[in-house]
């Protein structure tokens, strides 16, 4: 069975990730960890700029790159939590909107199921914020478990 797991680094996606090491284990089953980073987000960071231009540039670039890493950071702290339980498992840091990412991932790599933590969020919350496994739930051709 091939898992594929969502993870942002939240305490929700390490419950997520811990369940799906439970079924792989269970099964005899692979995992493979997807994080998506979203560069329209990032635009803060970077020194004094020399122009406007420049200003805007950098600031993208300078988040983005800090992005980066941090995805990295979050996938190798995944790698090792699911090693911690038994499981050798890859990663792959993909770029765009989290929930067209994990969806569209999870129908390329034809993985039989998909997980994703989930905060809990209000009603209100997620009507203002949104909520990436709402959106995964909704748009997923693969079945998914969404642990809280």
């Amino acid at each position: 069975m091939d898992l594929l797991v969502a993870v942002d680094g939240s305490e929700e996606s390490n419950r997520a990730l811990a369940y799906a090491t439970n079924i792989a284990n269970a099964t005899d089953g692979s995992i493979t960890l997807v994080h998506a980073i979203e560069p329209d987000i990032y635009d803060t960071g970077g020194g004094e700029p020399i122009s406007e231009s420049d200003r805007r540039d950098r600031l993208i670039i300078d988040s983005f790159d800090a992005a980066e890493v941090d995805g990295q950071e979050i996938l190798d702290k995944a790698i090792e939590f699911a090693a911690e339980r038994g499981q050798t498992v890859s990663g792959e840091l993909r770029y765009g909107q989290p929930a067209r990412i994990i969806t569209d991932y999870a129908e390329e790599g034809a993985f039989e199921t998909l997980y994703v933590g989930h905060r809990g969020r209000s009603e209100r919350a997620i009507e203002f914020l949104g909520s990436v496994a709402r959106d995964v739930v909704e748009h997923a051709t693969v079945p998914v478990t969404v642990v809280r």
